[in-house]
């Protein structure tokens, strides 16, 4: 690569460097290491890649409003686990699920596993990991762990969860049909699934748990990866993610009747609340949530009002243009949020039509919601915002461009961490499709790969990108008190994510020796 190209790579990665190192070696919180970040990238950008001021506040106008749809899902997610709590419905779903199943690895795989996809695949958006997160922790598991194992636990659903949002992207950007895509895309996401089980379980037990599960993960991986190829390549892709965990979550049930996996502890803790009580919360947030994304007429008419701005053609000082466009829309009444929030009001009258409140319980209720909510937005704001300041300046294009220069003829093996960056900067697998989707399709021609394979690795990387946005960490660490202290969760997930997504680079260069 010539020289000014290196110096401008270097530059270009220097604000995700920060955020790294201040959040895994220094211990930052995500809210002043996606601050330093966001400072990092904008003086980064105005003085080598051609920032002017108009660039910067519609970069920020847009980054507000993606920010916006996240903040939706994170308010909501905290005033239901709330709701929950304040009721002792987490302890109760805690001793009644150890009465069911004493099997710390089939816990994990239950919750971590297969309902955090489930979740993924009716709402995702960080549902996943801030539904399941507390509920782990009620499990006896600590904070970490809870936050860690549903974020590597639900990454394999997200191309085809969310109703197969990043998946339409995918196409939409590529111009390609989904009977051209979908089977590699599956494929590889497919593994991913296994690898997701696995590292789940390993990030609590390590080898020797992983090993005790391996039967349970070969059943339940099979049911899910299968039934999501089947449902992927037969044209219902919008129901990949959803139909592969509803599928989990019956075969996860079937193998916890396996002797080696039935295991009741010999003492019980009693609980005031019943355990399907406990969960009622839970099931209505699965009947919400379902009707309004698989219920056309439900899903219409929560959609008629949506919040949306125009922003116009941007050029850089440098002469990188960002095309005219929408910025992310806001379904306010059909958001996923708006779900949650429809989720845990009816909760609430629930739980307090059975008596299980003490006085003032909602003014409590509000109290912890805004406690864990103002610090977990602040970080998510600078985070995305220092993305869309990098994205308009072309810092994430040069970025990919670097690594696929690189590698020439190993591209195949890099791809898959091309997509795992755009998850990373933007929390997201459909914004890593925009961002890079053409990138890797342009290459993949050039270099004579087939555009399927290496659009498949690009979605997978993004996928895996989930476990480890700092968007999504925060997401979770906001509801089990770990606002302020996400540095080790990014760490741990970090590790897995990197292991899992050079997995998956191996796997697409070895397929590209025969396609």
């Amino acid at each position: 690569m010539p020289d000014l190209f290196v110096v401008s790579w270097m530059f270009a990665f220097l604000p995700i460097l920060t955020v790294l190192v201040l959040m895994i070696f220094r211990n930052w919180s995500g809210s002043r290491a996606g601050a330093a970040g966001w400072l990092v990238s904008l003086v980064t950008a105005a003085l080598f890649f051609g920032a002017h001021p108009e660039l910067l506040a519609y970069s920020q106008m847009k980054g507000v409003l993606l920010s916006l749809n996240v903040l939706y899902i994170i308010w909501a997610a905290l005033f239901l686990f709330n709701v929950v709590n304040e009721t002792g419905a987490i302890d109760a779903i805690g001793i009644g699920i150890q009465r069911f199943s004493g099997d710390k690895s089939i816990q994990i795989l239950i919750f971590g596993w297969i309902f955090a996809s489930f979740l993924q695949g009716v709402a995702g958006y960080g549902v996943p990991i801030a539904v399941v997160a507390p509920l782990l922790v009620g499990l006896g598991f600590t904070p970490i762990v809870a936050v860690a194992v549903p974020a590597i636990g639900h990454s394999w659903s997200v191309t085809f969860g969310s109703m197969g949002a990043s998946f339409q992207a995918l196409m939409a950007v590529s111009g390609l049909e989904s009977s051209y895509l979908a089977p590699w895309s599956a494929g590889l996401l497919g593994i991913a699934t296994f690898l997701c089980g696995i590292f789940a379980v390993y990030v609590y037990g390590g080898w020797k748990m992983v090993k005790h599960s391996l039967i349970a993960i070969a059943i339940i991986g099979t049911a899910m990866a299968g039934t999501q190829y089947i449902l992927a390549v037969s044209g219902m892709w919008t129901l990949g993610g959803f139909g592969a965990s509803l599928v989990g979550l019956c075969s996860g049930l079937a193998v916890t009747r396996l002797k080696i996996y039935n295991q009741t502890p010999p003492s019980q803790v009693q609980s005031e609340m019943g355990l399907w009580w406990a969960l009622s919360a839970y099931f209505i947030l699965i009947v919400i949530v379902s009707s309004g994304v698989m219920i056309p007429s439900v899903k219409a008419f929560l959609g008629q009002v949506k919040l949306t701005f125009a922003f116009p053609e941007i050029t850089s000082l440098k002469g990188w243009v960002t095309q005219a466009g929408s910025g992310k829309a806001i379904n306010v009444f059909g958001h996923g949020g708006a779900l949650l929030m429809y989720s845990s009001i009816l909760s609430y009258v629930v739980y307090r039509s059975k008596g299980f409140y003490k006085p003032h319980a909602l003014k409590t209720i509000m109290h912890k919601t805004v406690k864990s909510g103002v610090p977990t937005s602040l970080g998510i704001v600078s985070m995305v915002c220092f993305a869309m300041i990098m994205e308009h300046c072309q810092m994430i294009y040069i970025l990919a461009e670097g690594i696929s220069r690189v590698f020439g003829s190993l591209y195949p093996l890099v791809s898959p961490w091309i997509g795992l960056l755009g998850a990373f900067m933007t929390g997201s697998n459909t914004n890593s499709n925009v961002v890079f989707g053409v990138l890797q399709q342009e290459t993949a021609q050039l270099a004579g790969l087939s555009a399927a394979l290496i659009l498949a690795a690009q979605t997978t990387g993004g996928a895996l990108g989930s476990m480890i946005a700092p968007a999504k960490i925060l997401v979770g660490c906001s509801t089990v008190g770990l606002s302020g202290k996400e540095g080790p969760v990014l760490k741990s997930t970090l590790r897995y994510g990197l292991i899992i997504t050079g997995i998956i680079g191996l796997i697409t260069l070895l397929a590209s020796l025969f396609t």
